[in-house]
């Protein structure tokens, strides 16, 4: 019976741990879409008159590197929602910095968060 019980357990451990960047979402889907596919985002950042960005970050661990932990980096997937809660566009990129140093007040100068 224990068993019974701990399979489904197990494997609705192993779905919801799955990465988000496995998922991916098209233009224009709604938001709530999006969130059903790749669930909740770590950050949401504001984007002006355009709407959000919902960011969504898994780090990567590698075999090189002199850390004790190895070589890491993040891979980052924004998804750019209108203010009608439509996906505009998206883009995917690797940083070294973790989502809590996003600042969107500094890189909206550098036209990152708003290219298209």
């Amino acid at each position: 019976m224990k068993k019974a019980i701990l399979i489904p357990a197990v494997f609705a451990l192993f779905v919801s741990c799955a990465s988000t960047n496995s998922a991916s979402v098209a233009v224009g889907e709604a938001k709530s879409k999006v969130l059903r596919t790749l669930g909740n985002p770590v950050r949401t950042l504001d984007n002006k008159e355009n709407g959000e960005i919902l960011v969504y970050a898994d780090q990567v661990f590698t075999d090189g590197g002199t850390s004790l932990a190895g070589a890491n980096y993040w891979r980052y997937n924004y998804v750019y929602v209108n203010k009608e809660g439509k996906v505009t566009s998206t883009r995917q990129e690797k940083q070294n910095y973790p989502p809590q140093a996003i600042d969107s007040q500094k890189m909206e100068g550098l036209n990152l968060l708003t290219s298209k």
